[in-house]
């Protein structure tokens, strides 16, 4: 059995058929100024339209002020936010609750004691994602196309399913399931060519490589 993906940082009509023609389960767009492939939640709501009921919508959201939950939640209406920042888990469960869409929390990962932060979000969400930790001054939090060590997850169990993100290809997504024991993948940089430029070449390869994984 194959695992799940989600194809995140979505933007172009092209892109979004490539990720629902190979079977992807979850289609994610980001709505942060400083990301590439930031979008505005009425050209996202429009690539959406066709993806309802075949896929997950995911909003990703980077500590959203509540006037941003709320504008992106009216007009998306996400199954899911994916909250990429430094939110709290009472603040992640406030998301949730004004939105009454799912919550997916990132997680920064570098070392085994980062895993640790789980504990206290696994009540309030409804998924979690293990993301390489940003390097230092970075601008952005996530979608730098650079993996962790991923043997770091073997064996553990999470009250939550969990998402595995960061430097995830075509190539190398067959070793990141094996040494971490995911069943749910996330990529972003890993499909495109060039920042924010997705490949739909690029997105079947990896959807079929998921399939065989």
């Amino acid at each position: 059995m194959g695992v799940q993906t989600k194809i995140c940082g979505l933007s172009t009509a092209e892109a979004v058929s490539a990720a629902l023609a190979g079977g992807a389960a979850f289609l994610g767009f980001v709505f942060f100024e400083k990301s590439p492939r930031n979008i505005a939640p009425e050209a996202a709501e429009r690539l959406a339209q066709p993806v309802r009921g075949q896929a997950k919508v995911v909003a990703l959201l980077v500590d959203p002020s509540d006037e941003e939950a709320d504008r992106v939640a009216s007009i998306l209406k996400p199954d899911l936010i994916q909250l990429h920042g430094r939110e709290t888990p009472a603040r992640a469960r406030a998301i949730g609750q004004r939105t009454g869409a799912g919550i997916v929390k990132v997680v920064p990962v570098a070392e085994a004691a980062d895993l640790a932060a789980t504990a206290d979000f696994e009540t309030v969400v409804e998924h979690l994602m293990f993301e390489t930790k940003p390097p230092k001054g970075a601008d952005r939090p996530g979608g730098h196309g650079a993996a962790f060590d991923w043997t770091l997850l073997a064996g553990r169990r999470f009250q939550r399913p969990w998402f595995l993100a960061g430097g995830l290809d075509p190539w190398n997504l067959t070793q990141a399931v094996q040494q971490s024991g995911a069943r749910l993948l996330d990529v972003s940089s890993g499909v495109e060519r060039g920042p924010g430029l997705k490949d739909p070449a690029l997105i079947a390869a990896f959807l079929d490589a998921a399939k065989r994984a």
